[in-house]
Order: C-alpha cells, then structure tokens, then sequence
C-alpha cells in the first residue's frame, strides 16, 4: 500500500512539476509580450514627442520671422523721424545728445561710487 501512495505521489508531483513548468512558459512568453508591447508604444511616443517639438519649432520660427520684420519697420520709421528732426533743428538735435551723454556719463559714474 505505501508503494501506491509513494506511486500517487511521485505521478502527482510530476504533474505539478509539469504544471509549473508551463506556468513558467507561459508567464516567460507574456513577459516578453509585455516588453514588446512597452518597446512598440514608447518608440510611437517618442515619434510624436519629437512631431509636437518639430511643430512648435516651426510655429515659434514663423512668429519670430513676424516680429522681426515688424521690429525692423517700426526702427526704420523712428530712424527716418530722428533723421527728419535733426534735419530741421540741428542745433537742437546737437544739444538734446549732448545732455543726454552727460545723464548717461553721470549716471555711470554715480554707479561705480556706489560699488566702492
């Protein structure tokens, strides 16, 4: 009778041992799924991380292209006006950088005291 239960046994841990390599097998393969998966979905987000950066580059270039043609119109005219005052008042126009040299050579000397 112990040599049917040792029989019982030894096919019962058998099955269990086949079970568990199965099982092994088997959660191997679905971990391996799994990475697969992982792999395929972060190269996607990256592909569109990098297609949103690539986007917002090119829509901050345009905008910058605008306000770069803008700033160059705008100093043209304050250019042309600055001209066109010098022009008509040169003396004037002589005096105002003068005194506008002088606040500025001021100013930086009173900065300098100030840092002793």
């Amino acid at each position: 009778m112990t040599a049917n239960v040792l029989k019982t046994a030894a096919k019962d841990a058998e099955k269990v041992k086949a079970a568990a390599e199965t099982a092994v097998n088997h959660a191997e393969h679905s971990f391996a799924e799994a990475a697969a998966a992982a792999k395929v979905s972060l190269a996607e987000a990256a592909r569109r991380v990098e297609k949103s950066v690539s986007e917002g580059l090119e829509t901050l270039q345009a905008q910058s292209r605008t306000y770069t043609d803008t700033a160059g119109q705008q100093l043209d005219e304050a250019q042309r006006y600055v001209s066109e005052r010098v022009r008509e008042r040169p003396i004037a126009a002589t005096l105002a950088g003068l005194g506008v040299g002088v606040l500025l050579g001021l100013l930086i000397a009173g900065s300098r005291n100030n840092n002793r």
